[in-house]
């Protein structure tokens, strides 16, 4: 099904104001979470919108410019001080609570990746594999992953000896390798394993 008709037969016809949920940045060893919300423009269709994990960087990165330019789009992000605080899934859902709050209006409803947001009175439909199925929310997918790979870059100049430039935190064999040569810096989540099991104390900002 074409994923702006998914949007429209989600709403049964009954909601004008949709809003698609996704996050990027659960798995990851190291970096925020980051959810973002974003309502299109129904009437000015975006050709490409899909699944952000199978838009490669480039169209990607244009795919960003162009939902932002036409349509509404909240950000929320929860850093790792956090992530470690409260675990990894309570995080994701703060982190999307923030974004739905950034939208500036209230949607009627909310497509949401797979989870349920506590602390939000919109009415919300979980959808399994929601980004590739919607058009809300594999926009919202483009949003939380570029959003999170340019917080990754900067972060690369700050840890390049982790090569976060290239990997994002995740558990690439380069980075959990950089991580037995140097031990955890500042930004990796020391909840997650195998971060967890590594003795050697935590670098400063």
């Amino acid at each position: 099904m074409d994923p702006y008709a998914y949007d429209e037969s989600a709403g049964s016809g009954e909601f004008f104001i949709i809003a698609g949920v996704d996050e990027a940045g659960r798995g990851p060893l190291a970096g925020p979470v980051v959810a973002a919300a974003v309502i299109l423009d129904r009437t000015n269709r975006i050709s490409g919108v899909r699944d952000s994990k199978k838009v490669p960087e480039a169209e990607r990165e244009k795919l960003y410019e162009l939902i932002l330019s036409s349509g509404r789009v909240g950000v929320g992000i929860v850093d790792v001080d956090e992530i470690d605080r409260i675990n990894i899934l309570n995080a994701t859902k703060k982190a999307m609570c923030k974004a739905v709050a950034g939208l500036g209006t209230c949607p009627e409803i909310l497509l949401v990746d797979a989870l349920t947001i506590p602390d939000v009175e919109t009415r919300q439909i979980p959808i399994i594999k929601g980004d590739a199925k919607s058009a809300s929310i594999a926009a919202a997918s483009i949003i939380a992953k570029v959003t999170r790979d340019r917080i990754m870059r900067k972060y690369h100049a700050a840890f390049p000896q982790y090569g976060f430039y290239n990997h994002k935190g995740y558990a690439t064999r380069e980075h959990l390798e950089s991580l037995k040569r140097y031990g955890p810096c500042a930004i990796h989540r020391k909840s997650f394993y195998p971060v967890m099991s590594l003795s050697l104390p935590f670098g400063d900002m």
